[in-house]
């Protein structure tokens, strides 16, 4: 049990800014076996992100609300998954072969692709988020819930299904590379499919189709790209596939 703890704890530090205790150790092979747990990590960002909506929004308009909560879990996280988003947009709409493509991504600087993406991607989850919320806040917060661990679930499938394509050993995605083995998938499944029970039936095949759905159009322009996947590329499908949960909800909410 104390190794499970330690291996969610590993998630927690290397996923957010969250700290963590100074008895759990670091390796990358423990970084490795954490991958079991981000969709869990995805629960922490979730009721961190509907608990300051629901609290922003006692006091402030729904829209405003739904800005500051985002700005939370994105201080929560670190933009780490709208940096891979970024770069992911930058070297994709760059490059024009592997090798410069992961040679943009890799570059610190953002570019016009990866600032327009980024902008653009941000005002998708805002402009879905206030729909929601314009019915209520609730909505809203629930679709925070059920998004953010169904994304990391499907990012962590990546590393499962595909191959990591990055030589370079001082990459900090390097450890990420090793494939999950079945009670490990299983683990990230059951956490990462567990807060559906928020939806009723439909709402939740939904946003499960539409999810999956992004993630394979993800996997294949990775695989025609890079033939395979780096750590930029999980940040760019979890961002993806958080929208794509958001717009399955946006479009269901008054229909189902």
């Amino acid at each position: 049990m104390r190794y499970q703890l330690e291996l969610f704890f590993t998630a927690i530090g290397f996923f957010t800014r969250i700290p963590v205790p100074g008895w759990v150790p670091w390796s990358t092979d423990r970084l490795n076996h954490s991958a079991r747990y981000f969709s869990l990590v995805g629960w922490i960002v979730g009721l961190v992100g509907a608990g300051s909506l629901i609290l922003f929004a006692l006091v402030l308009p729904a829209a405003i609300a739904v800005l500051l909560s985002m700005a939370v879990t994105i201080r929560l996280t670190g933009a780490f998954h709208e940096d891979g988003w970024a770069d992911t947009c930058d070297g994709f709409g760059g490059g024009w072969d592997k090798s410069q493509t992961l040679a943009i991504m890799k570059d610190s600087r953002n570019g016009t692709y990866g600032t327009v993406g980024l902008v653009l991607m941000l005002l998708a989850k805002a402009a879905a988020l206030i729909t929601l919320a314009g019915s209520s806040v609730w909505l809203a917060a629930v679709a925070l819930l059920v998004a953010h661990p169904l994304s990391r679930l499907a990012s962590t499938s990546l590393i499962h299904t595909m191959e990591y394509v990055r030589e370079d050993e001082l990459s900090k995605a390097k450890p990420l590379a090793r494939k999950l083995g079945h009670n490990e998938l299983a683990i990230a499944v059951l956490f990462g499919l567990l807060p559906l029970l928020l939806l009723s039936p439909p709402r939740a095949l939904l946003a499960c189709l539409l999810v999956a759905f992004t993630t394979l159009l993800a996997a294949r322009a990775f695989r025609r790209k890079l033939g395979g996947y780096t750590g930029d590329c999980l940040g760019a499908a979890q961002q993806a596939t958080e929208l794509a949960c958001y717009l399955a909800l946006v479009t269901t909410w008054n229909s189902i």
